[in-house]
């Protein structure tokens, strides 16, 4: 499997494409990761001409033409040894052109889109993603439907679900009760309770994952908690018999990029495994729960020259392999050197959605930016509101949009209330049950104007 050069001739002039990585790269929209890289087509003109060769690519190239070669490479590895060549069959005979133009009829619904993802590589997914405007990638990803379950039901039509995401920079247990309980008041929760521990030794890891614990029993909460730690201090804790949820980890596209981060695929089946053997999911036995970011790979100088996009559509096929509950692209938060402006987050953000769902994931994100990006609140309620109408699994719940801890700037608890407003959209089921239970909700999306008596003792026993 090695590649082969491509080459468009447009009017009297011929264009070259060294190889596929190459051509792909020329394709991308502009964005400053793949500029810092040097891989980045250098005018427009050069881009719509690697689009056009791109187009004109059967979908079967990609099988064959691979990336990385298949020895260097696990997740190379991994993709081809799982491809469903019965599920591909649908769409063999098609270019990438082809597949945009399908993607985009009547043929390709929430049933079709379904059975054909196992068939389709993350290669193949980034391609066509090239091809498509924004609206293309919100009107496919909208018909692509992918259900998860562990206390919960995530993924359903007419649901939006969010992270409640109560970090504090010391991880003050007061601090992070508080932000837990004015969360919940919004309606947030239901995708997770997830903490990014401000320290990340194995004591402090279970303690936290205690408290949350204790929180969702005291209240009987349909939802799942996670503390946001490395894979093996979370498999250290399982040991040690703390109340281990879900098991969370970054990962990239490249064997490099999750070596890097300190981990490969055996370790993940591992921490997998542990999981599902404490048996603690009621509604479902999803255990796993990933974070991508577009810009990983080449940070780590593990991207092989592929730009980074494609790099994160191949992260996907980790994620897909493990039947993860949640996938979070957290599109800005690695900053303007990967993702320079507002409208590259956009993009970015739109982009991870539909190449993600198309490939059959639970996936969210997390409307972001760093302080130092071209970016601002419109440009969050923008991508928000775009992936609500996408169809978007999940998005986080911070207070204030502002994350003290990680100091980056993302969406709040009334901005996701605000999308379920606008849009009709509620939580998930169980958790919609609970929040009308407990007189949080009055209605749909009607928010109580007093807080429930039990949440107003249990903060009136916080320390002040």
């Amino acid at each position: 499997m090695h590649q082969h050069a491509y080459r468009h001739t447009a009017g009297s002039k011929t264009w070259g494409f060294r190889d596929l990585t190459d051509l792909m790269a020329k394709a991308t929209p502009l964005r400053s990761g793949d500029q810092l890289a040097g891989i980045a087509a250098h005018s427009a003109e050069e881009r719509v001409i690697a689009q056009m060769t791109l187009a004109a690519l059967p979908l079967s190239v990609f099988l064959n033409d691979v990336l990385i070669p298949y020895e260097d490479d696990e997740v190379t590895r991994l993709i081809i040894d799982s491809h469903d060549a019965a599920a591909f069959a649908v769409v063999s005979h098609l270019t990438v052109g082809d597949l945009r133009n399908w993607l985009l009829g009547d043929e390709a619904n929430s049933a079709t889109l379904a059975a054909l993802a196992p068939g389709l590589t993350p290669e193949m997914v980034a391609a066509v993603s090239k091809l498509m405007r924004n609206q293309d990638l919100i009107l496919v990803a909208q018909k692509c439907r992918v259900v998860t379950a562990f206390r919960n039901t995530l993924g359903l039509p007419g649901r939006l679900s969010t992270r409640l995401q109560p970090n504090y920079p010391t991880d003050d247990a007061s601090g992070i009760a508080a932000s837990v309980f004015d969360g919940l008041m919004y309606g947030s929760g239901d995708a997770v309770i997830g903490i990014n521990p401000a320290s990340d030794n194995v004591p402090q890891v279970i303690r936290l994952l205690g408290m949350l614990d204790e929180i969702i029993q005291q209240f009987a909460i349909p939802t799942q908690s996670c503390v946001l730690t490395h894979v093996t201090n979370t498999l250290a804790a399982i040991e040690r018999g703390a109340p281990v949820d879900l098991v969370f980890q970054s990962i990239g596209g490249t064997e490099a990029t999750n070596r890097s981060f300190g981990i490969d695929l055996a370790l993940l089946g591992e921490a997998r495994s542990a999981a599902l053997s404490l048996q603690r999911g009621t509604v479902g036995d999803n255990v796993m729960y990933f974070e991508t970011g577009q810009g990983s790979a080449l940070s780590a100088n593990a991207h092989h020259g592929i730009d980074q996009q494609t790099c994160e559509t191949r992260a996907y096929a980790v994620a897909r392999h493990f039947k993860p509950l949640l996938v979070n692209s957290v599109v800005g938060f690695i900053g303007p050197e990967y993702l320079f402006d507002g409208r590259q987050i956009i993009r970015a953000g739109l982009e991870d959605h539909f190449c993600a769902k198309l490939l059959g994931l639970p996936v969210g994100c997390d409307v972001c930016y760093t302080n130092h990006a071209e970016a601002d609140q419109n440009d969050v309620d923008v991508l928000l509101t775009l992936l609500g109408v996408a169809g978007c699994n999940f998005v986080m719940g911070i207070p204030g949009s502002d994350d003290i801890m990680l100091n980056y700037q993302s969406t709040s608890f009334h901005d996701a209330l605000y999308l379920r407003r606008t849009l009709g959209l509620r939580a998930a089921p169980e958790f919609d049950a609970w929040l009308e239970r407990m007189q949080i909700t009055s209605g749909p999306l009607q928010l109580a104007t007093t807080l429930p008596a039990a949440f107003a003792n249990a903060l009136m026993r916080l320390p002040s």
